[in-house]
């Protein structure tokens, strides 16, 4: 099937989209390619550094502006697609709501932003007295010209006498979104991370590092700690704050979520402060279970005394949602490309649910993503890596799946042709889906998505007769 789907490229390119994408067979390995360039004229869906850094990073943070810097179009088309839900008051409390950009001119690009940029900053803070910090985060034309952002952010926090962090992530840096984790991952590092200094500190002190808050989840998630006795002190980055992230050296353990977009920030924290770090998932009861042991068995009998009773009190309302779902949804089969972290996270979630994952993929994974998906997916799962149009379209042609689950850039495709789809970027507006609290909004929306009576109303291409010609 593979050769037939890359048959209609030339030679260069087929050959080249071949080492993207494998399937799993027995005593198999994960040979496949990744992170690597697109293919010229073959359409992705991969993303630029600026979102990397701003939509997926920076952009959570509750506290701080979040400053386009650039044309007004990269922050006006970025603004509020991500759904990181936040607390406080919008513009006392909280910014994330909100869109700050410099807004370039064409008198700017010849003569240069800087002054521009100190003067938004001075109104930024004047209109806005109590924000903790603000981050620069620089378009393309910004690194084309060549602005020296980095000595107006020093200067500015003097005069301001808040971080004004310089976030060198222009959008033709790199190959993918990736690169613009990397960056944002160094600028929190360069310019927040180990400025302050906690005088409460405790034994069950921890991080949860890589949750975005998505609809809801973070919060789902430090529900679940909390019940075990753990103390989450910051969150990076949904709903988090700049005292958060300036303390969060002194922890004794670091929680990663989605490993692809903060790992850098973990290696760093255990290499210079000797913090450990560990991968979670709280995708589905299965995956919670395991992982509330995982992360217990770090700690004393009185964190996993306290585990053991959290599993026990969601267990038989975790029972119940299966037991309410699993007739409706066995044996429906589900086609998967995401990025980060779901593409293998959410995959026990839908076995909970009596549901095979059939294909599964990264908009821009590195090799360590799918060695560790390889394990979670069954022999003949077709997995592939930075997919183009074409071939979603006839892998989902050719194995008819019950569900897709991707992002905005695919959902109407795949609605339009019939097939039941559910937007796993940011939950189709809803959530959280993390944790005990989201599996049953999980398993709802995957039931909704497939048996809705509005499916009998279309017919997908493949169920068509042939016109005659």
């Amino acid at each position: 099937m593979v050769e037939e789907v890359l048959s209609v490229y030339p030679e260069k390119a087929r050959k080249l989209r071949a080492k993207h994408i494998v399937v799993k067979e027995e005593g198999s390995t994960c040979a496949i390619k990744s992170n690597i360039k697109c293919v010229p004229g073959l359409m992705t869906a991969r993303g630029c550094a600026y979102a990397g850094a701003k939509g997926v990073v920076w952009g959570p943070l509750r506290d701080m502006i979040h400053l386009s810097h650039g044309p007004v179009g990269c922050g006006y088309y970025s603004w509020g697609g991500r759904r990181n839900l936040t607390k406080g008051i919008v513009g006392v409390e909280s910014f994330t709501l909100m869109q700050f950009t410099s807004d370039f001119s064409e008198s700017d690009i010849v003569y240069g932003g800087d002054k521009k940029l100190e003067k938004v900053l001075r109104e930024a803070k004047e209109l806005f007295p109590s924000v903790q910090g603000v981050s620069i985060c620089s378009e393309c034309p910004v690194g084309l010209i060549g602005d020296d952002i980095e000595s107006v952010a020093k200067k500015m926090t003097k005069e301001l006498d808040i971080p004004i962090v310089p976030v060198r992530c222009e959008g033709f840096r790199g190959i993918s979104q990736s690169l613009g984790h990397h960056i944002a991952n160094d600028a929190v590092r360069d310019h927040l991370l180990g400025k302050k200094e906690r005088d409460d500190v405790g034994p069950y002190d921890i991080s949860l590092i890589g949750d975005y808050n998505i609809g809801g989840d973070a919060w789902a998630s430090k529900k679940i700690l909390e019940e075990m006795g753990l103390r989450v002190r910051n969150v990076w980055t949904g709903d988090g704050t700049v005292e958060g992230l300036m303390a969060a050296h002194q922890v004794k353990l670091n929680l990663i979520h989605c490993y692809r977009s903060m790992n850098y920030i973990c290696r760093h924290m255990e290499e210079t402060y000797g913090i450990p770090w560990l991968e979670f998932n709280f995708f589905g009861p299965t995956k919670i279970k395991e992982s509330i042991r995982k992360i217990a068995a770090r700690f004393d009998e009185t964190i996993q005394r306290k585990g053991e009773e959290v599993i026990a009190k969601y267990e038989p309302l975790m029972r119940k949602v299966i037991d309410e779902y699993r007739p409706r949804l066995e044996g429906k089969r589900v086609m998967l490309y995401v990025g980060g972290l779901r593409p293998r996270h959410t995959v026990s979630a839908y076995e909970d649910l009596g549901m095979e994952v059939i294909g599964t993929g990264y908009e821009f994974a590195h090799k360590d993503d799918y060695e560790r998906t390889f394990p979670e997916v069954k022999d003949g799962t077709i997995i592939y890596d930075d997919a183009t149009e074409h071939e979603l379209d006839e892998f989902v042609n050719r194995l008819r799946p019950d569900l897709v689950g991707s992002g905005i850039k695919e959902k109407y495709v795949f609605e339009k042709m019939g097939v039941p789809f559910r937007q796993m970027h940011s939950w189709d507006y809803s959530g959280p889906y993390h944790g005990y609290e989201g599996f049953p909004i999980f398993a709802r929306d995957m039931d909704m998505a497939i048996n809705s009576p509005t499916r009998t109303l279309l017919r997908a291409p493949w169920k068509k007769e042939k016109e005659a010609r």
